[in-house]
């Protein structure tokens, strides 16, 4: 569990003391952010993973056709060499988007975490109150050991 998920799920334990509409609401969206959140994870993984076997059937077309290619028209021109390049470059479109998408859900999971943050400040000062003030020590700064000059 990464710091940001272990702050997520602080927060969250926080504001159950609390039961208005509106925790309810900022409760659902952020299990609903992190559900989001990790679906985008997976597709990213699985368009990673699409992108390496696309990569090894070109890698293997490249090795093993009769007679080899002496240009790139006759490598691209068997039809399971086309299927290869455009899976992978359909994955690596898709995994881009999906990245972006990712990045969006994590800037909004981070709002609701603020939003998170002042109703559990906004709870601990009603049943607790305000914090007070405490003074600052004073700073004593010690006298100098040089001797006097003469």
């Amino acid at each position: 569990m990464s710091e940001r998920e272990k702050d997520t799920a602080f927060l969250k334990q926080c504001i159950l003391y609390d039961d208005s509409v509106e925790r309810h609401k900022l409760d659902e969206s952020i299990t609903q952010l992190q559900q989001n959140e990790r679906c985008v994870r997976h597709a990213v993984v699985l368009m990673a993973l699409l992108i390496a076997l696309a990569l090894a059937g070109v890698c293997y077309a490249v090795i093993f056709l009769e007679p080899p290619p002496q240009s790139m028209t006759q490598l691209i021109t068997p039809l399971i060499v086309r299927v290869f390049c455009v899976l992978g470059g359909a994955s690596l479109i898709c995994m881009l988007a999906f990245g972006g998408l990712g990045l969006v859900y994590r800037k909004e999971l981070t709002r609701r975490r603020e939003e998170c943050r002042r109703l559990a400040t906004r709870l601990l000062e009603s049943r607790v109150g305000k914090p007070g003030t405490l003074p600052l020590p004073a700073v004593s700064v010690p006298a100098s050991k040089t001797p006097p000059i003469a």
